[in-house]
């Protein structure tokens, strides 16, 4: 295909969210040519996916053999770390000891999988320490049946991972299960940080498997036949099969489509961009048009990983937030988040007769029940997702099903609630209760799905008491237009933490803080306060007309609500680029004496021209490889090069040097 024919491509992007998944037809030249939504299907991601695509291509009528490039974003990366879901993963420490996983939080992301130390790694110049393999086999007896995957960490891989790949290499012939190595996800020092963001690739695997099979299986039936990519979290685009293998880089995926879509929705250079799902709200900035990466990695679910993605501050506030009340308040203060829930009136739509029946038998009693409006279902995962419950979560988890039931019905006692929050939080079952999604139906303010199941499930919450034990609202009415302007609230709070943290301000200085509070809430005393921001906030997603409303008077400043914001996700899945980073180090070994490390190949050199020289060249290569690996169809290589030297006694003293190759292209077309 030609230059000139690819601007005219019909390019088909998809946003798999946690409520809705959107699908567009964009082209270059015309912008958005037709959109569509459908539900995500979390136990089928396939009818979600072709429900949207479906009726974009009808909406449009286009026929599937136009479409020359398909690509995808998705927040279900980002949703499994937020809530602590995924698969049950193994993992191998090779070098390390216990202590080790009381850095960078990884003893507390372990939780109860299991975890073993094997003798190993290398020294900081990439010498070999003893490997011994030897004490691995009990372990793989007593827990290789109980895991999804394995990530292996060895330490200072990045120096020299042939540790890693000779263990990864054994795991997969015997186990034949996916396995994480860490050397391939980042060439950054900090071994417990690699391990935690390996462990993380590990446990997503199977998420980011089933997303992808879904697409490619649809696509397939659908005759479109051309190339699949899937936004990566720093925005650019890589291929289906590359994300497959490190879907720890699809964290923030959807939120750094979110930013490519704002700037091309909008033409916005510099702006706060604000994007509401049904489980998150995703807050970061375009800076000069591009979005503003994290050179810390990317911080998602409270865990700091090595992930390059954009500077993103991901809050669990979102149109299906769980509401409830602040333990232990005299006055009733309301919380939102940060788990999701599925909204009682998608929960009645999705199963009608089965949640209004129950919600109204509830109303009817005289005393309000604490688990009064709360429902369970099974997540519907293949049976593999349920390995290592233990009795009591087996035994609860066999009693759920598909359809909806009463918690009041189903469990009893608070040991009972624990094992069904571990099942929650191994993604094998779900919870149905009030949300803003209801709120909005209950006050009249959306009609997407089932208002009675709405209605009724916010009486309920008016009905539970405060600290006077009175009920906290007057009627569901009144509940729910609090919940609203709740979410409008916390959502300024949200974007302001995030201006604050960009100035600098220290963990003191919050939108918690008193004087800020004084400001948002418009209250005036001899001193007066007020808030503003230096540019607008761009509001993305399906609710941000409603909730965003009041933002701009809030903060000071525009809120700009682009057409088509519903769907910016999907837009910016398909307007990015390739992008792929190589790098490659020179360290001085002692006089006359430099070694290069790029990926997994090690040389010496006895001069240090021809050892950066030879640096450049490992990296432009490896660059260019994972840039056609990751699908782009030609690139431009940029190298740079950070030498750290000193002076003795005036002679200059080579330290180390650092090279960085960054190759980008446009992705492949089908013709």
């Amino acid at each position: 295909m030609h230059q000139g024919d690819r601007r005219e491509a019909l390019l088909l992007g998809i946003d798999t969210g946690g409520t809705y998944t959107d699908a567009v037809i964009y082209c270059e030249t015309r912008g958005v040519l037709a959109k569509a939504k459908a539900l995500t299907t979390r136990h089928d991601l396939t009818l979600g996916i072709g429900g949207a695509v479906n009726a974009v291509l009808e909406k449009g009528g286009f026929e599937a053999d136009a479409i020359g490039l398909v690509s995808m974003s998705t927040t279900l990366a980002t949703n499994a770390l937020v809530e602590g879901q995924g698969g049950r993963v193994g993992l191998v420490m090779i070098g390390f000891g216990d202590a080790d996983l009381d850095r960078a939080g990884l003893r507390a992301a372990l939780g109860g999988d299991p975890v073993v130390f094997v003798p190993g790694g290398h020294d900081v110049h990439g010498n070999e320490n003893l490997f011994e393999m030897t004490g691995l086999e009990p372990w793989l007896n007593a827990h290789g049946a109980h895991v999804t995957a394995f990530a292996v960490c060895a330490y200072f891989a990045v120096r020299n991972p042939a540790h890693e790949i000779t263990m990864c290499e054994m795991l997969r012939a015997r186990m034949g299960l996916p396995v994480t190595a860490s050397h391939e996800l980042s060439a950054r020092l900090g071994g417990p940080r690699r391990a935690l963001t390996t462990l993380l690739n590990a446990r997503l695997i199977g998420l980011i498997d089933r997303l992808i099979l879904s697409t490619k299986r649809f696509l397939s039936a659908r005759g479109i036949e051309a190339p699949l990519m899937v936004v990566r979290g720093d925005g650019a685009l890589v291929s289906a099969s590359f994300a497959h293998d490190r879907p720890i880089e699809t964290i923030l995926s959807g939120p750094a489509a979110s930013l490519v879509g704002a700037h091309c929705l909008t033409g916005i250079d510099n702006a706060i961009v604000s994007d509401i799902g049904g489980t998150t709200t995703d807050i970061a900035l375009l800076a000069g048009g591009q979005p503003r990466l994290d050179p810390e990695g990317a911080m998602v679910g409270g865990y700091r990983t090595m992930v390059e993605a954009v500077a993103m501050r991901t809050y669990g506030l979102g149109g299906d937030s769980e509401v409830s009340l602040e333990e232990g308040a005299l006055e009733p203060v309301l919380r939102l988040g940060p788990r999701r829930l599925t909204p009682l009136s998608l929960a009645e739509t999705l199963h009608p007769g089965v949640v209004l029946p129950e919600l109204e038998r509830q109303l009817n009693q005289i005393q309000p029940g604490r688990l009064d409006g709360r429902f369970a279902f099974t997540a519907g995962l293949p049976a593999r997702f349920a390995a290592g419950l233990t009795e009591a979560e087996r035994r609860l988890y066999e009693r759920l099903s598909e359809r909806p039931q009463a918690l009041d019905r189903l469990i009893s006692g608070g040991m009972e609630q624990a094992v069904l929050q571990r099942l929650v939080g191994r993604g094998l079952a779900l919870i149905c209760g009030f949300t803003p999604s209801d709120a909005a139906h209950a006050a009249g303010r959306q009609a997407t799905w089932n208002s009675d199941a709405a209605r009724a499930g916010a009486a309920l919450f008016a009905r539970r008491r405060d600290g006077r034990g009175q009920p906290i609202a007057r009627d569901g009415v009144e509940i729910s237009r609090r919940v609203l302007a709740r979410l409008t609230r916390l959502s300024a709070e949200a974007i302001l933490d995030t201006t604050l943290a960009e100035d600098g301000f220290d963990s003191a200085m919050t939108a918690r803080n008193t004087v800020i509070q004084r400001a948002l809430d418009g209250a005036q005393g001899i001193t007066r306060i007020a808030l503003s921001l230096d540019r607008p906030v761009v509001g993305l997603g399906a609710s941000a007309a409603l909730h965003y409303a009041g933002l701009g008077t809030l903060l000071g400043t525009e809120c700009v609500l682009p057409e088509h914001m519903d769907v910016a996700n999907a837009v910016g899945a398909v307007a990015g680029r390739v992008s792929a980073v190589a790098k490659a180090r020179v360290s001085r070994l002692g006089e006359g004496s430099f070694r290069v490390s790029a990926g997994a190949s090690i040389r010496d050199f006895a001069d240090e021209a021809a050892a950066i020289g030879f640096a450049e060249e490992q990296a432009r290569g490896l660059a260019a490889l994972r840039a056609a690996e990751a699908g782009a169809e030609t690139s431009v290589i940029t190298v740079g090069r950070d030498i750290s030297a000193t002076e003795v006694d005036g002679q200059r003293i080579f330290i180390e040097a650092k090279v960085t190759a960054r190759a980008s292209g446009r992705p492949r077309i089908a013709a």
